[in-house]
């Protein structure tokens, strides 16, 4: 006698299904009613499920926040890190630097807009919640080295000119791109994301060029003219 065949796919779709719903409703309620009002029992009545399966599926809020993070930063459930997206493959294999920097440029842009509101809230809860915390240094590591292989592959393509100083510009231009960095541009400057995104490609052209300078060219090369994030906030 045969035995019915389970079936695991469609298992695995309902469950996939269901935590992308408490994903998203915790995203909301996060963002609404910041870390500390938040409980789990209420995601799950937001999203629509037990109790039970938000406990079992993600145990501590200070998880769940993080998971939340994780799906608005690359915007599905997919194990693939953010150097192995689509977006940051082009940003990587252009032809030519300008086409690099805008498609990085882009790609940021949107990652940023869509977490900020979420990493914002988890900035506030750090100093209680040390997964959080670890979460954002992981983070900004993260962010670090995707922009330090960025440059060094535009070195090694042919992109960058002999003499270049890659440490620096690597290390001055990850710090454009961190989240932090927007949060405090979206607070001062009302920047948004497509002002952001203008910024970040106008200002990581300017360090391309002041890193083949010697001394105080860097400093002339990247604020010469007029002030690029305040013409750029409203995405004009």
């Amino acid at each position: 006698m045969m035995k019915a065949v389970k079936p695991v796919g469609l298992r695995a779709a309902r469950v996939r299904e269901n935590e992308e719903r408490i994903l998203r409703a915790a995203h909301e309620l996060f963002v609404r009613d910041g870390y500390r009002a938040t409980t789990l029992t209420a995601v799950a009545d937001a999203a629509g499920v037990a109790h039970r399966t938000v406990y079992v599926r993600f145990g501590t809020k200070a998880e769940l926040l993080k998971r939340v993070i994780d799906l608005a930063l690359v915007g599905d459930l997919a194990p693939v890190e953010v150097v192995s997206r689509e977006w940051y493959r082009a940003a990587t294999t252009a032809p030519g630097l300008d086409a690099r920097i805008a498609a990085f440029a882009s790609g940021s842009a949107r990652l940023l807009g869509s977490a900020a509101d979420v990493i914002a809230v988890a900035r506030e809860a750090e100093p209680a919640e040390p997964l959080l915390a670890a979460a954002a240094r992981a983070g900004r590591a993260a962010t670090r080295d995707a922009v330090r292989a960025f440059w060094s592959r535009a070195r090694d393509d042919g992109l960058l000119p002999p003499g270049c100083d890659l440490a620096w510009l690597a290390d001055t231009t990850s710090v454009l791109a961190h989240a932090e960095t927007y949060l405090l541009m979206r607070e001062t400057l009302r920047m948004t994301p497509g002002g952001y995104e203008k910024w970040l490609a106008a200002t990581w052209r300017r360090m391309a060029a002041a890193a083949t300078q010697g001394g105080g060219s860097a400093t002339s090369g990247a604020c010469g003219g007029s002030h690029p994030a305040r013409r750029q906030a409203s995405g004009r």
